[in-house]
């Protein structure tokens, strides 16, 4: 048995689209050992992809997440990596209650904006 999966396996795997996995070799997010025209994803890419997709989820961009990817390959022990992380998550903590904060306040007025006319329209 082996440890790597081959492109249909990743793909099923974090169940993204073959555009979404090409794009992200593209970019440098994801190095797979190529053997002709077949690629084939490791351990190490593995791990790197649930990264990306819980970047993408926390609402990081793709060149962040590059960014601090790299930083595992300059400090193998993670320690920037780390420090870094903890800075980008409170920065990205911020937006995310900021934005929370504006979506409370649009579904506060569209409810007011609601009930105002479901009353206009009871009282007609």
């Amino acid at each position: 048995m082996t440890d790597r999966l081959d492109f249909k396996q990743m793909c099923a795997r974090f169940d993204v689209t073959p555009r979404t996995l090409r794009h992200y070799e593209y970019i440098e997010l994801l190095h797979p050992e190529r053997e002709g025209r077949a690629r084939f994803y490791g351990p190490r890419e593995v791990a790197r992809m649930i990264l990306i997709l819980r970047g993408r989820k926390f609402g990081f961009s793709l060149e962040e997440i590059r960014q601090w990817l790299d930083l595992y390959d300059a400090d193998p022990e993670g320690r920037t990596q780390m420090e870094v992380w903890i800075d980008k998550a409170d920065q990205q903590l911020g937006e995310l209650a900021e934005r929370r904060r504006q979506l409370d306040e649009a579904i506060a007025e569209l409810k007011a904006l609601r009930d105002g006319v479901k009353a206009d329209l009871d009282g007609v």
